[in-house]
């Protein structure tokens, strides 16, 4: 059987994304009473990070440990692909020590290269172009709140970045209707927007993006790597920021979400943040680690 990789989101069908995110909420339930199996016990997942993460590390370590597994921390200062060598030699031999590795690296190319000469199943835990990781999560949380994603609408506020990418991927896969809305140079990809048809809808408007929307979401306006942008974005993104004011013109019950880190009083007020009538980002976090335990016992059974 071929090895399945989770690159991006729809690297699983429609079908499979509903099977990950109902195992997702069968194993939270499972370990908050206690009853989570160690199933992946003898099993070991490489975690090779290039860019620096809270949500990220935690919740897959956290996640292969609860599983009964281990999980290695690898990064550039320790291992020799911060010293020079080919990705695919790595892959080549990290793979064959290994039942999974997870990788949290820039550009989207790396990743996939790793994935050709790998043996076991590789996850992306976030690329320059991809987050989809955090997109099982938000579909979680969305799902154990207010039911299916589908015929729903989804307003992103901010720039068209790997976030915006994957809820685009999410909505050609569950087809739900998605407002983005960014600044004319912060669009997301022209491509991959077409694909998604009619499904998304692009306006310069935050406003206009959230009428109607079950869902309203963002994240920081300079992400990692962007710091040196953060003045200029701050000045391009005025008037993008998520509160009260924006989400009482969205449906009735509407959601906020945001992947965190929050930057509050810049894409989110602090009063919307902390409201937990209408802000789920703490559940949104906790649920990176549920997620992820379904999503590896799916690539591993789905490999074997």
């Amino acid at each position: 059987m071929a090895i399945r990789h989770f690159l991006t989101l729809r690297d699983l069908s429609s079908d499979e994304l509903k099977h990950v995110i109902d195992l997702a909420i069968k194993m939270k339930a499972a370990h908050r009473i206690g009853l989570q199996e160690p199933i992946f016990a003898g099993k070991v997942l490489a975690m090779i990070f290039e860019k620096s993460s809270t949500r990220t590390r935690v919740s897959f370590e956290s996640g292969m440990a609860q599983l009964g597994g281990d999980a290695l921390f690898l990064s550039p200062t320790d291992t020799q692909l911060g010293r020079g060598e080919p990705i695919e030699d790595s892959a080549r031999v990290i793979s064959r020590m290994v039942d999974m590795v997870m990788i949290r690296t820039s550009g989207h190319d790396r990743i996939e290269r790793f994935a050709q000469h790998s043996k076991v199943p590789v996850i992306n835990a976030l690329t320059d172009d991809y987050h989809p990781c955090q997109l099982l999560a938000d579909i979680q949380t969305f799902t154990e709140q207010r039911g299916s994603l589908q015929g729903k609408t989804v307003a992103w506020i901010g720039d068209g970045n790997n976030m915006c990418q994957s809820w685009i991927n999410a909505a050609i896969l569950l087809d739900f209707k998605l407002n983005i809305a960014c600044p004319t140079a912060y669009k997301p990809s022209p491509g991959l927007v077409a694909e998604a048809g009619d499904r998304v809808m692009i306006t310069q408007d935050p406003a206009t993006a959230v009428i109607g929307a079950h869902l309203v979401t963002t994240d920081v306006f300079a992400s990692m790597g962007q710091e040196s942008e953060q003045q200029e974005r701050m000045e391009n993104f005025a008037g993008f920021q998520v509160n009260h004011e924006l989400m009482a013109k969205a449906a009735d019950s509407a959601l906020f979400m945001h992947c965190l880190p929050a930057h509050r009083g810049e894409e989110v007020s602090a009063a919307l943040l902390e409201d937990d009538a209408i802000s789920v980002v703490w559940d949104e976090a906790e649920n990176r680690l549920h997620a992820q335990k379904a999503l590896m016992v799916f690539l591993i059974s789905a490999s074997a």
